[in-house]
């Protein structure tokens, strides 16, 4: 189920709110599992069962883990539970992938015949909690945190709806103390429902007005392609998965406020990143401290010389490439950005550090647009294509009529989705904070500016139906 479906926002939502305020607290946590079950389960289907299986396993082996007061017992333990999270995903995730893979490997050398691809559904959000379960048991084992009390508490935890699907990858040690205890203030409602509000229109407004456009033109056949028309896919494109995740971001973390919860936020206006290495620390950020903190520190991190450094950075988004989609193109966007760390670490990083703010904000916001289109492109073959026209050497821009894909009202979305991203000021849709209430007018000025929001995009949804969220395919 998506928030931004009119089943959630007016059947799902409503309901499990009253219930939940009206429940005792010590229900709650029962009330919430069961819910972000029935929650996953709507689209989920038969897949809710490896959710299910996720709950009892990480459950099992953070009791055991905890349980064990010699290391290497416990060092066994979490190897069991690592291995035993990531083949489900290695399955459902990358199978296919590693068939196909296998057959490219067999034309390129020449051997006839290939292996069948299995059908096979992909859970939604299984990269997510998959993470998640592997935070809980590692936290543990280096005991930054204690198992929960109940396999409720942490099924609760596991399955807890607002980020359940696409984040932010909550760690169990960042709401471990209001898992047991979460008082609700009224203030903390409000301003959790004007998060949700706000993220509901990025997603509604601007992520799919910019989705259309963008599709439209990464639609059009290589032959089709114009500088100019590259350009406009992949602006709006850069809009729509900004404003898709983090509007996901804002209403996850403003339910979650309403149920009193402090999700960490996810973004930090990284469209003006001064670097790369800035743009990943704004930038999902709850993905990027997860693979730095089990994956780029036990690796080393920094501490072992330049060489090594390099080569964990290159580990390190080689595997953020391939978390985000099992394709090549995702792969070479991981390394893409793996290259650009390794550049700046390099000189790369004293060089622009001596450019003027503006353009080194330019390259920086150019590197990350050029990455954008491997991302988005269906094959590396749609991406060069993309990236040569770009370049100027695409088809004469006289081939193609801008108004076909930028009507007024998604032209005017697409400046407003700029002037949003770039602002420098603190706005309406800037974390953190973004709905600090105030008192009198302001506190008014909010509530009616976030309630005409929220009707605009209701009525959007009513009149043009809803697009799935990005990263619900991760």
């Amino acid at each position: 189920m998506s928030f931004s479906s009119p089943g959630f926002i007016f059947a799902f939502m409503p309901v499990f709110f009253a219930c939940y305020y009206v429940l005792p607290s010590a229900w709650r946590n029962g009330w919430l599992m069961l819910a972000s079950l029935a929650f996953y389960s709507i689209d989920g289907g038969l897949a809710t069962w490896v959710l299910i299986a996720s709950i009892v396993v990480n459950y099992g082996i953070g009791l055991l883990i905890e349980g064990r007061s010699s290391r290497a017992q416990a060092a066994l333990l979490l190897v069991i539970g690592i291995v035993l999270n990531l083949i489900p995903l290695l399955y459902y995730k990358y199978w296919n992938f590693l068939i196909s893979s296998a057959n490219d490997v067999r034309g390129l050398a020449g051997i006839g015949g290939s292996f069948s691809l299995a059908d096979i559904a992909l859970p939604a959000g299984i990269s997510f909690f998959t993470f998640q379960g592997l935070s809980y048991i590692i936290d543990i084992y280096r005991r930054e945190c204690r198992s929960a009390r109940t396999i409720v508490d942490f099924g609760m935890y596991h399955t807890l709806f607002p980020q359940l699907v696409a984040g932010p990858i909550v760690r169990y040690r960042e709401v471990e103390r209001t898992i047991i205890n979460r008082p609700v203030a009224m203030d903390d409602v409000e301003q959790g429902i004007l998060r949700f509000c706000i993220g509901l229109a990025k997603k509604i407004i601007i992520a799919d007005s910019m989705g259309i456009v963008a599709d439209s033109v990464f639609h059009l056949a290589p032959g089709q392609l114009t500088m100019t028309a590259a350009w406009v896919g992949a602006l709006a494109y850069t809009l729509q998965i900004f404003f898709d995740f983090s509007g996901y971001s804002d209403m996850a973390i403003g339910l979650g406020k309403a149920l009193g919860f402090r999700f960490p936020e996810n973004f930090n206006q990284p469209y003006r990143s001064l670097s790369i290495t800035e743009f990943w620390r704004r930038w999902h950020m709850t993905l990027s401290r997860w693979f730095r903190d089990y994956v780029y520190i036990p690796l080393g991190g920094n501490r072992e010389g330049h060489g090594r450094t390099y080569f964990n950075l290159v580990v390190v988004f080689f595997l953020c490439g391939l978390w985000h989609g099992a394709a090549y193109t995702f792969i070479l966007w991981g390394l893409y950005h793996g290259a650009l760390l390794v550049a700046e670490r390099a000189r790369g990083g004293a060089l622009m550090a001596r450019l003027p703010p503006v353009v080194s904000w330019a390259l920086t916001l150019l590197l990350v647009i050029v990455g954008w289109v491997l991302f988005r492109a269906a094959t590396l073959g749609q991406a060069v294509a993309f990236l040569k026209a770009m370049a100027g050497f695409g088809s004469p821009d006289a081939m193609f009529d801008l108004a076909i894909v930028l009507s007024p009202d998604k032209l005017l979305f697409f400046a407003i989705g700029w002037i949003i991203a770039l602002w420098p000021a603190g706005y309406v849709l800037r974390m953190p904070g973004v709905v600090t209430l105030g008192d009198g007018p302001t506190r008014l000025l909010r509530q009616v500016g976030t309630l005409a929001l929220f009707v605009y995009s209701a009525a959007l949804v009513a009149t043009n139906g809803f697009n799935p969220f990005i990263y619900f395919r991760f």
